[in-house]
């Protein structure tokens, strides 16, 4: 089996930056791996689509040599085995809040005796390479995402949780969930209760060995993550850098026109 890049990144004591796709579409996909990021993540939960784009958009990165992962919708079996065998090398689960969740979703992740994965590798047996039921519990990751206040409270437990490779905080629904929507939610967080709460998580990563993630939005942020002691961070995604590039072209050319269309009225 391809070993998980990613893993052996981490072993050099280095960080991993990891992009994010929204947008179902393989050339979107392949743009986007195309970038240099060490990982890419196709958002099956909030993202504009289906297992039958993940598996073309899986074929579309394959060549970029990023390690290749999904947040799933859920915790529930089926979607996450799925992932797993249309090429998946890690998969992030929202919403876990508690130590029995965690559980359950590494039981999904591994093969037996380790978990109760069910052995159906359709596509990642050619993608990943030879013996691939024999090293994948080895080479899967699995995060599970910390993203409410239940969550927060259990964040040792879940931490505690064996065969779980890290934790993945989700700031947005956090920041809803710890201020009840007196915070708007966002990425970059800055104050000071938000701050203490990722750095909680962190610390119950660091307390037990696993890999911590954030989701950021500027690189500025995600570079001061990794000095805090994050492992890999999220630096927006697709439908963020397209809308951020379209946006600032229109900008630029109304600034443009428009200043020349007043140089020209003063001429005259």
């Amino acid at each position: 089996m391809i070993a998980n890049k990613l893993k052996a990144l981490w072993a050099a004591g280095k960080p991993a930056i990891n992009g994010w796709c929204s947008i179902g579409n393989p050339f979107t996909a392949e743009i986007m791996a195309a970038q240099g990021f060490d990982s890419v993540t196709i958002d099956m939960q909030h993202g504009a689509l289906d297992y039958s784009n993940l598996l073309p958009m899986f074929q579309a990165m394959r060549a970029s040599g990023a390690v290749l992962m999904a947040r799933v919708p859920w915790n529930e079996p089926g979607i996450v085995m799925k992932a797993l065998d249309a090429g998946a090398y890690g998969i992030i689960c929202p919403m876990m809040n508690t130590a029995e969740d965690a559980a359950r979703f590494v039981s999904y992740l591994r093969y037996p005796p380790l978990g109760q994965r069910s052995f159906g590798p359709t596509r990642v047996s050619f993608a990943a390479g030879a013996n691939y039921a024999g090293e994948a519990n080895d080479n899967i990751l699995g995060f599970a995402m910390i993203e409410t206040a239940e969550a927060l409270a259990n964040v040792d437990a879940i931490a505690a949780t064996p065969g779980l490779d890290g934790l993945y905080i989700g700031p947005a629904d956090l920041t809803l969930s710890l201020t009840g929507g007196r915070l708007a939610p966002g990425f970059d967080r800055e104050e000071p209760e938000m701050i203490a709460a990722i750095q909680k998580i962190l610390a119950a990563c660091k307390a037990r060995g696993l890999r911590a993630g954030l989701h950021c939005g500027t690189p500025d942020y995600a570079a001061r993550a990794i000095g805090w002691g994050f492992d890999l961070t999220t630096v927006g995604g697709d439908s963020r850098f397209l809308a951020a590039a379209a946006g600032a072209a229109v900008t630029r050319f109304r600034d443009l026109t428009q200043g020349e269309a007043k140089v020209e009225k003063g001429a005259y």
